[in-house]
């Protein structure tokens, strides 16, 4: 769980920040949305996302956040639904700092985006502090149980933060269908966060 929120357990809240990102690949392999490998779309990415009204649009991420905000609901009560909600909003409020104008606002709607990953710099600078800031909090908040519960948790950082330092120094994917089954991997997060709830223990106080 969180401090926020000790009753949200962590796989829940992981799944959330993460699920626009959870379900875009999936939407891809469908054919329902679309990216295009493009070399220096920006200075932070190789990749132009082209189309995903379903899981980047404002409207949709709105309802996103609504339906999982009421599934946690029933299950975990009023205030663990709240995060959730914010979890899954927050994701595409930090896209929005970071992408370029490429986030429609429903689906064919204009596009937004303030476009941060513009700079390499600026974008190591604002998502790692927020990245560092995440971790700190919840090493801050358990204690690993075991070392399962060390291990799993150093695989989980290590699995997103090398997913995203490398993004800039990465050569450009082949195919738009590597980039579709390349972006499952991401999918690990969630297994990884259940071990790591079930080894750790909060701290006192």
């Amino acid at each position: 769980g969180t401090r926020v929120e000790p009753r949200l357990p962590l796989p829940a809240a992981v799944a959330a920040a993460f699920a626009l990102d959870l379900a875009w690949p999936v939407l891809l392999l469908a054919g329902v949305e679309t990216v295009r490998v493009h070399p220096g779309d920006t200075a932070f990415t190789n990749l132009a996302f082209e189309a995903y009204p379903w899981t980047h649009s404002l409207l949709m991420v709105v309802l996103w956040s609504i339906a999982a905000a009421v599934a946690c609901w029933r299950r975990l009560g009023v205030r663990a639904a709240v995060v959730v909600g914010a979890l899954v909003a927050s994701h595409w409020v930090l896209d929005w700092v970071t992408h370029r104008p490429d986030l429609p606002l429903w689906p064919g709607g204009p596009m937004v985006g303030i476009g941060l990953w513009r700079s390499v710099p600026a974008t190591l600078v604002v998502e790692g502090a927020l990245f560092a800031s995440g971790i700190a909090a919840y090493a801050q908040a358990t204690r690993p149980a075991d070392a399962l519960g060390h291990w799993t948790f150093v695989a989980l950082v290590t699995l997103i933060g090398g997913i995203w330092i490398t993004q800039p120094w990465s050569p450009p994917p082949p195919s738009e269908h590597a980039v579709a089954w390349g972006a499952l991997a991401l999918w690990m997060i969630v297994p990884l966060a259940l071990v790591i709830a079930r080894h750790r223990r909060r701290s006192a106080g």
